[in-house]
């Protein structure tokens, strides 16, 4: 069973992903197309949201 906290990405390895730059990253977090949640000035992404925006972006699902 994974850990949850192994689940989670910084916004540095959401950019990796998706090709994108910090301020792209940022706007998609705030805007909650991507869904996640902050603790303190730190974004926690699940793995899961990313996974489910690119579905939806590319018309998977």
């Amino acid at each position: 069973m994974n850990d949850i906290a192994e689940q989670l990405i910084t916004v540095e390895e959401l950019c990796d992903i998706l090709h994108i730059g910090k301020n792209a990253a940022y706007k998609l977090l705030s805007s909650g197309k991507i869904k996640c949640f902050r603790i303190s000035r730190t974004w926690k992404i699940p793995r899961e949201a990313v996974e489910r925006y690119i579905r939806e972006q590319s018309k998977l699902i």
